[in-house]
């Protein structure tokens, strides 16, 4: 038996950015920074004291009180950026088999925010241990996956994936995977992260990962520009439905895209710090264009993890070399992190959801903030520095590594039916 197609079918987005699809795309094409001083808590005394916020963002526009009290941010994101892309989808368990409906949702931390209050009022408390009865389903990663399905009724494979900042592309590919196979019709796939917290900041200060540019916080986020200094911390939730093609073309499903490769790595090298040489970024993109068919001379657009770290976008960009030869000086490259913020866990699900839209309007979104060249990066690759393209964009690539040296790439492809 032959693999099934996969296609997506629906799209959902709550970003910094953007708070929909419409928003999301209109920020990315226009070269939006998501960045400034941080307003959730008092940063007088931490060295990084701006992040990528979401913009009038209100969860009683989505939530009652009683259930926004029951969920932390990061499921609240979830729910927000997955109802838009069940509705956009059409999904409807009046009209489809529910049992094959699927969830699979990342995030790399999950509850930070819940567990930080509970652990901080224990500690300023009398020493009786008072924990809020929903502490634990409010922190666990998964719950996640868990509300998403409870709300609309979806009782196929559900779980969690959890591999740091690769945790959404972890989840697409299982969701790939799991349609693939043909144990289910559908899959809601994405990821949703919340650390814009005290323990959030300060945690990623403390290995040196967060840009300190406090005076000019918009433009602190510079991928593959010479005097970059680390992310840009950023929140949120991307949701793709991916889905079964017969299934989604039976139903009359809108279709924006073809998932036609994934590939998966390890760098097995260092907790935080990429290869030098790229070899998990390497292997990952071979891996995901040998399963996709085609070769590397067909992609017209990749989206780097590019997160603006010293070490990594160096790598990266070494990479690509190794990989693309000289067909690189023929695409785009881009990281969107330069205007969204590093989402953590849910980074890999709003980058491929970019490469989709670019698929769709044949435009690239650009790397803003660039100032400098780097030396040690090639400077006649295409990085559609400061301002987006116009270009065919027939097949584009989402990188996406995570802490622990986790590795995961996607490759979308313009639909045809043949």
């Amino acid at each position: 038996m032959g693999l099934k197609r996969v296609v997506v079918s629906g799209l959902g987005a709550l970003t910094p950015i953007g708070n929909d699809i419409k928003s999301y795309w209109n920020g990315l094409k226009s070269g939006v920074s998501g960045a400034d001083k941080i307003t959730y808590f008092d940063t007088t005394k931490f060295k990084t004291q701006f992040a990528c916020e979401l913009k009038g963002y209100d969860p009683m526009n989505f939530f009652d009180r009683k259930e926004a009290r029951r969920l932390d941010r990061f499921s609240q994101y979830a729910i927000v950026s997955s109802d838009e892309a069940i509705k956009d989808s059409g999904l409807n368990i009046k009209n489809i088999d529910n049992t094959r409906i699927g969830v699979i949702w990342g995030s790399g931390i999950g509850g930070l925010k819940t567990f930080q209050e509970e652990v901080t009022n224990f500690v300023n408390g009398d020493g009786t241990p008072r924990y809020n009865p929903f502490f634990i389903p409010k922190m666990i990663p998964d719950i996640a996956a868990g509300v998403i399905s409870i709300r609309h009724g979806f009782k196929g494979p559900n779980f969690a994936t959890v591999s740091a900042c690769a945790s959404s592309a972890n989840a697409l590919i299982d969701g790939v995977n799991y349609i693939r196979l043909g144990y289910a019709d559908a899959i809601v796939s994405g990821g949703s992260e919340a650390g814009i917290i005290k323990s959030g900041i300060g945690g990623f200060n403390a290995v040196q990962a967060l840009s300190k540019r406090n005076d000019d916080p918009k433009t602190a986020s510079r991928p593959f520009d010479l005097d970059r200094d680390g992310f840009v911390l950023g929140e949120g939730g991307g949701c793709v439905i991916l889905e079964e093609m017969d299934h989604a073309l039976n139903r009359g499903a809108k279709i924006y895209a073809e998932v036609v490769g994934i590939g998966l790595s390890s760098d097995a090298y260092h907790m935080t710090a990429p290869h030098p040489d790229g070899e998990g970024a390497i292997s990952v993109m071979h891996n995901c264009i040998k399963d996709s068919g085609l070769t590397y001379k067909d992609v017209d657009v990749v989206n780097m993890h590019g997160t603006s770290t010293p070490l990594g976008d160096k790598a990266e960009a070494k990479a690509l070399g190794h990989v693309f030869k000289d067909h690189l000086y023929s695409m785009n490259i881009n990281s969107t992190k330069s205007m969204t913020g590093h989402l953590l866990g849910a980074a890999g699900a709003v980058e491929v959801i970019s490469c989709i839209l670019s698929i769709n309007n044949n435009i690239v979104p650009p790397t803003i903030n660039h100032f400098n060249k780097d030396p040690e990066i090639d400077s006649n690759i295409n990085f559609t520095f400061n301002k987006s393209q116009s270009r065919d964009v027939r097949v584009a690539m989402s990188n996406t590594f995570g802490f622990g040296g986790h590795n995961a790439c996607v490759m979308i492809k313009e639909f045809s039916i043949k």
